[in-house]
């Protein structure tokens, strides 16, 4: 009579890391963040930035849109505090995606410091991968996940503006814009395939049918406006079907 078989040995948290680490490498991702990143080291190398400032920004900031808006601040004249909180602002987008990536990382008990790579990690790219590969992984693994998958983009990012830096010269200034609308395309593409339910696909239509009309209107807060309205809509519209039901 054979043995019964063994049970799996517990995952390693490294080997966990390890996994979030080979995500990166078969994700769209990590192609759209190389592609903006060049855009981003060409940008700052033309307003006379060093390479080691570019690289400590996308390391310390990372976030594609905040550091254009650094970049583009302090290097038109801004005053370190003007570009901060214009960074700042930039980047409250970010704390939502946050609020809703931490509950499928903590434990009971578990301490707060063990959140502060992922919550720093957590950018577009990152987020979107984790909310979708996150439910497959065992709950004890999921922030050694997380950091690896977040550890994989800023690897790219990094490698990317280290490349555009140095092709700044050879760079059309059209071209090194034009890569840095790669992110917000790809998130759109994300947000559509991970579309489930119809709040979703309201969501998003009603922000694409506001975004330009807000934008029309040269509001300065026309992107918060487009998500507040069509979030809002969308939200009274999913809640009477459901009484409806």
């Amino acid at each position: 009579m054979s043995a019964p078989p063994l049970p799996n040995p517990p995952s390693s948290a490294f080997a966990a890391y390890g996994r979030g680490l080979q995500a990166t490498w078969t994700s769209v991702f990590s192609y759209v963040l190389f592609g903006t990143y060049i855009g981003i080291g060409a940008l700052a190398h033309d307003f006379g930035f060093s390479l080691t400032w570019s690289m400590l920004c996308t390391l310390i900031v990372w976030a594609g849109p905040a550091q254009v808006v650094l970049i583009s601040s302090l290097g038109g004249g801004a005053t370190v505090l003007a570009a901060g909180i214009a960074v700042c602002i930039s980047s409250v987008r970010l704390l939502p995606m946050v609020v809703a990536l931490l509950p499928m990382l903590k434990r009971p008990g578990m301490s707060a410091w063990r959140l502060v790579a992922p919550a720093h990690f957590t950018a577009v790219s990152m987020w979107v991968e984790a909310l979708r590969l996150l439910p497959g992984q065992p709950r004890e693994d999921r922030i050694a996940f997380c950091n690896g998958l977040g550890t994989g983009y800023l690897l790219t990012a990094m490698t990317a503006t280290f490349t555009g830096f140095y092709l700044a010269a050879k760079l059309p200034p059209l071209a090194s814009g034009a890569l840095l609308f790669l992110t917000p395309l790809a998130f759109l593409m994300s947000t559509l395939r991970n579309s489930r339910v119809l709040i979703d696909y309201l969501s998003l239509g009603f922000g694409l049918l506001l975004g330009p009309a807000f934008a029309w209107t040269q509001s300065e807060f026309d992107l918060m406006w487009s998500g507040l309205v069509a979030g809002t809509a969308a939200y009274i519209i999913h809640r009477f079907r459901e009484a409806m039901a």
